[in-house]
């Protein structure tokens, strides 16, 4: 890089590491940079793994601070989205879920009879799995102890589930204080009789957003 485009590299990375945002560039198919043992900045072209020009800088460094009406302090709103979404999914990862082998251990089948038995619910909207490094998840929260389906959560994931929402929003959602239950959380308080029908309502409503 000449004078110029270092300084608008080192500028931008400096700036996505105060945010916290430079390991999400990826995710968001933009340029990534590293610094070598130096700490000199190095960017690159995700498509072709070369370094960016002055001009590719000049780009980049426009369409970050396009958010917002004075472009000196926007903040890229795609990758704060991305930050938060990946903070959520390792929170969700930490909790209790399981995979074919530990679910069926809990079930007392075996493994293939339980990988059967989760397609089957899973089709019939009847449980939450979520795909997960090539393989598949069922968060533990939907389960009684025996591992089946909490029976007052059926129809709270049917219509989630029906309309194709993000498997793992659903899961954000159900386990997390949740606005239209005035910061309750949905699966929590879906154990109460006198509540379930005010959970399976927002759970409805949601659904309707995520098809729309």
């Amino acid at each position: 890089m000449h004078d110029d485009s270092a300084t608008t590299g080192e500028r931008l990375a400096t700036w996505l590491e105060g945010l916290g945002l430079g390991d999400h560039l990826a995710d968001a198919g933009l340029p990534t940079f590293e610094r070598d043992l130096g700490g000199v900045v190095r960017w690159r072209d995700p498509g072709t793994g070369m370094p960016l020009s002055a001009e590719q800088l000049t780009d980049l460094d426009r369409v970050l601070h396009q958010d917002g009406e004075d472009p000196a302090h926007a903040v890229p709103l795609a990758l704060v989205q991305l930050r938060r979404r990946a903070r959520v999914r390792a929170a969700l990862l930490a909790s209790p879920a399981h995979t074919y082998a530990s679910l069926a251990a809990v079930r007392g089948a075996t493994e293939n009879a339980t990988r059967f038995a989760v397609h089957k619910a899973a089709e019939r909207h009847a449980l939450l799995v979520v795909p997960h490094d090539g393989g598949v998840l069922v968060p533990a929260f939907q389960l009684t102890d025996a591992g089946e389906l909490r029976p007052e959560l059926g129809a709270i994931l049917e219509p989630l589930l029906a309309a194709g929402t993000d498997p793992w929003q659903v899961w954000s959602w159900l386990t997390q204080p949740a606005g239209l239950l005035g910061g309750d959380v949905p699966h929590e308080l879906a154990r109460d009789a006198d509540e379930v029908d005010v959970v399976r309502h927002a759970a409805v409503r949601l659904a309707e957003r995520a098809g729309a």
